[in-house]
Parts: structure tokens; sequence; C-alpha cells
């Protein structure tokens, strides 16, 4: 906790000095130009991997960076209703879905079921996994963890795009080339970063 409160006052008299104008002019509104949807793994620093300011990317975070499939409902859904207000009330520009490697979340999903049972909610939610984990351990052997960790991180940043195209104001305005999405591969250890590319069905390395 100390380092916490260290950091506070370094903030105060180091970088908000810096920015301070941008403070103030983020004081009553702000106007993000992307969705930003990552895992919530502490070494995935949205700002720090794109260089970007506050104010500029509307962040969401879950385990393993899951877009939950659309539709109606009472319940309380926290991602699906900050993906409605990125969209519908702020205006975002751009979605991106940025899993990274070494990921937990995908990482428990290829494993016995067992394994999570001490956590069942987040077991639960895992759940939404199941159809990318079940092709990979179906097509990738099991004498090569490396590959199916990796084909899972990046197949699983695939479906969720898939999830958002299924949110109707989100195709419609992708449809009439309002909104982009795009899906990365962060790799913690190197730095680098896949972006998905439709037309070549894989991930293309974009800052070596």
């Amino acid at each position: 906790m100390q380092r916490l409160l260290e950091g506070l006052v370094e903030f105060r008299r180091g970088d908000f000095e810096v920015h301070r104008n941008l403070f103030n002019g983020l004081r009553a509104k702000h106007k993000p130009h992307t969705l930003f949807i990552t895992c919530s793994d502490s070494r995935v620093d949205p700002n720090m991997i794109t260089g970007t300011l506050p104010g500029e990317l509307f962040i969401i975070r879950n385990i393993a960076n899951l877009v939950p499939p659309y539709r109606e409902t009472h319940e309380y859904v926290a991602t699906t209703s900050a993906i409605e207000y990125a969209v519908l009330s702020l205006g975002v520009k751009n979605i991106i879905v940025c899993g990274h490697s070494n990921c937990g979340g995908c990482a428990a999903c290829l494993k016995p079921s067992e394994f999570l049972a001490k956590l069942p909610h987040t077991k639960k939610w895992l759940e939404l996994t199941c159809p990318v984990r079940d092709r990979v351990l179906k097509d990738i052997p099991a004498n090569d963890p490396q590959a199916r960790e990796l084909i899972m991180e990046q197949a699983n940043v695939v479906e969720q795009l898939k999830h958002l195209m299924a949110y109707p104001y989100i195709s419609q305005k992708a449809i009439l080339g309002q909104l982009t999405l795009s899906g990365w591969h962060y790799i913690i250890e190197t730095g680098e970063v896949f972006i998905y590319d439709r037309n070549a069905g894989k991930f293309l390395l974009v800052n070596g």
C-alpha cells in the first residue's frame, strides 16, 4: 500500500503537472476514440502499449478479454453495458480486442474442468471460450502445449470479434464505415503486437 501512496504523490507532482491542461479539459467530459477490450492481467497496460493519454481509450478489462454474445436481458451485464455505452453514448470510432501471451484465462480453459473447481465464477465466465477451446483441443496435439496456448489466445480474439459483430448497433456502424474493429495479440516478453488480418486469416506483426 505504501508504494501506491507514494505513487499518488509522484503522479500529482509529475505527470499531472505535465498534463495539467489536458486534465482540466477532461474535467466535464471525455471523447475517447477507441474502445479497448483487454484482459484484466496486470501485465497488460493499454495506454503504455498504444502510447495514448487519458481521455483517448475507453477500456474494458475482464478475464481473457471476452465479449459475451449479444442478448437482451434484465441481468446485470457489465461488459455488455460498457460496450453499449462506448458505442452508442460516447461514439467511439474503433473497437480493439487485445489478447496477450501467457494468458492465465486461456491457459485455464485448456486444462481439465476440475482445475477451476475452487473458482466457480471464473469457471462459469470462461465457459464463453468453450467453442474456441474445443477446436484448439481437437486441432492441436497435446504434445505441443505452447502451440495450443498461442492458438487459443489468438483464436479467442477472433471469436470475440465475431461476437461483437452480432451486436446490431455494432454491425450496422461497421457496415456503414462508421466503426472499425480490430483484433490484437500482445507479446508481453518482447513488446510485439500482432494484428489480425481478415484477408490473410492470420495475425501479422505490426511493430517489429
